[in-house]
């Protein structure tokens, strides 16, 4: 494939993040900039395929670039340190060829949706949780977009990777279908669809999304033109990416 004009941007350095960075290097993709602020956890090994046991303890993204760049010796890796927060969401997602939204918590969601679709760069959101992964690919154009889908940031208790746990080979799925959706993207291909798998019985569906008319952020009459931080609920799995 023709090489993407920016780099990739991969939000989440950990469990769906690592699979599809190197899911990407094996596609010959020369370039990604990923996102992280958290330190190698043992407890996180089973879905974190990039690390082993000799860097627990160490920053997560040094970690990668070098599991990475020993892999594919011609790959840039930008590193950006730090999370995705309403003062910097636009400036990462500027410029990037696709966005990979690998985070893990409602909030940064919403979030990187936002901002990729006020800058006009597709992206892909990847999820995944107890046996269930998600991934949702949205255009440049932005329908149909995360919002038609989810509509909001949800309240009350919310099941997600710390509450409910997350088998390591769904999270690989998760990846690898994002760096599938993402060099989809680079190509100008838009599904307007839904990836779900179910890892108990191994069942991959691709279902349609219908663009919402009064949606917010890409409807007929969008009031959503700026990251307002009150917007967006604080991140319910801190450093989980």
């Amino acid at each position: 494939m023709a090489a993407p004009d920016g780099p990739i941007l991969i939000v989440g350095a950990g469990g769906i993040g690592a699979p599809a960075a190197l899911a990407l290097g094996h596609a010959g993709v020369r370039r990604l900039c990923i996102v992280d602020d958290d330190r190698v956890e043992l407890g996180n090994l089973h879905r974190q395929i990039l690390f082993d046991e000799g860097d627990v303890g160490t920053d997560k993204l040094a970690s990668l670039r070098r599991a990475l760049v020993r892999r594919f010796p011609a790959l840039e890796v930008a590193l950006r340190p730090g999370r995705a927060l309403p003062d910097t969401a636009l400036e990462l997602c500027e410029g990037a060829a696709v966005v990979i939204d690998a985070t893990d918590n409602f909030a940064s969601r919403f979030l990187l949706a936002d901002a990729a679709h006020l800058v006009g760069v597709p992206i892909v959101h990847a999820a995944a949780v107890r046996w269930q992964a998600t991934v949702l690919a949205v255009a440049a154009a932005g329908r149909p977009c995360y919002r038609c889908l989810f509509e909001d940031v949800p309240g009350g208790v919310l099941v997600d990777c710390a509450t409910a746990g997350v088998a390591g080979p769904v999270c690989g799925v998760s990846g690898a279908l994002a760096a599938e959706r993402a060099l989809d993207l680079c190509l100008g291909r838009a599904p307007g669809t839904i990836l779900t798998y179910d890892g108990e019985r191994d069942r991959l569906r691709e279902v349609p999304v219908a663009p919402r008319r009064d949606c917010p952020l890409c409807g007929a009459q969008p009031t959503i033109g700026s990251l307002d931080a009150a917007r967006y609920m604080p991140p319910a799995c801190e450093a989980s990416y």
